[in-house]
């Protein structure tokens, strides 16, 4: 992967690192944001990690355009030299697949759906080859994801799964995008799993929801005490299919002020997870639910 270096005015340093999306581009990006954060580098005010790129605002006065660039491309050098590793903690996120929620918006658009007389799932399961909804469901949450980026709305993640690129399962968008979404909707356009924070407008195609609150600008949520948005880049995520009554339990806890998302601090090593992506996968699945 070669990187590219550009500025975006005299305040903006834009770093390319592939122009192709792969989990190699996406840790890249990551690691070396998180070395730039760790290095304290005067002038800089802000970060913004993408799925292969990233964005370094700092201010001109404290430090310029040439001596910024420098000290990042020095980071980049550094990482490149190390292990491709980082320290990040994987996530479980219940799933209720095939809501009914979901499934009335999605009726609500098939105008503007690829296949008017199925639906959302029937649909990705059919043009990824998969003989049943149930089969498909399965792939989506059997292995886990890795989170690239939140944002596009506040605290939605971007994931992207953890398998060998022939398994990569690709959905495309809604033909034309959907005025309404509901909230905390699990969704998936190319090749990338979301979760919609807020009820909005959206694209993507809708397979479920979860009861986990992952935006809180008013921190009720137990879990989300300490910061308002839950997810960040770097994060693994499991998501575990749970039924009607399942989902509703969990929506009581949360409001009760009772639940917390079971998660695990693990330490992601890029290269091992590359020897054998099954393996590894089930080992910090295994570690998730050690009690």
């Amino acid at each position: 992967m070669k990187t590219r270096y550009s500025y975006g005015g005299d305040e903006h340093i834009f770093v390319e690192v592939s122009e192709e999306m792969s989990l190699a581009a996406f840790f890249k990006s990551l690691s070396i944001t998180q070395a730039i954060r760790e290095a304290n580098l005067p002038g800089v005010e802000e970060i913004c990690p993408a799925n292969a790129s990233f964005q370094v605002k700092y201010n001109p006065d404290i430090c310029s355009p040439e001596t910024m660039l420098a000290a990042i491309q020095d980071i980049e050098k550094a990482q490149a030299a190390g292990k491709a590793e980082i320290d990040t903690r994987i996530v479980e996120v219940p799933v209720f697949y095939q809501d009914p929620w979901t499934h009335e918006t999605l009726m609500r658009f098939r105008d503007r759906h690829q296949d008017p007389d199925g639906t959302d799932l029937s649909y990705a399961a059919r043009i990824n080859g998969y003989d049943s909804v149930d089969a498909f469901i399965q792939a989506h949450s059997d292995a886990p994801w890795f989170v690239t980026m939140v944002g596009f709305v506040s605290g939605l993640p971007f994931m992207f799964q953890m398998v060998e690129r022939d398994k990569q399962i690709q959905v495309p968008k809604y033909v034309r995008p959907r005025t309404d979404t509901p909230k905390l909707t699990v969704g998936y356009g190319g090749c990338f799993s979301c979760i919609y924070s807020v009820r909005g407008a959206g694209g993507y195609q809708m397979f479920g929801v979860t009861p986990v609150p992952i935006y809180d600008p008013a921190q009720n949520a137990a879990h989300l005490k300490d910061f308002l948005v839950f997810f960040q880049p770097g994060d693994i995520v499991k998501f575990k299919p749970i039924s009607e009554s399942e989902y509703h339990e969990i929506v009581k806890q949360v409001e009760d002020g009772t639940y917390q998302p079971r998660t695990k601090s693990v330490r992601f090593s890029l290269s091992e997870f590359e020897k054998d992506m099954a393996g590894y996968n089930a080992a910090m699945q295994e570690a998730l639910y050690e009690h």
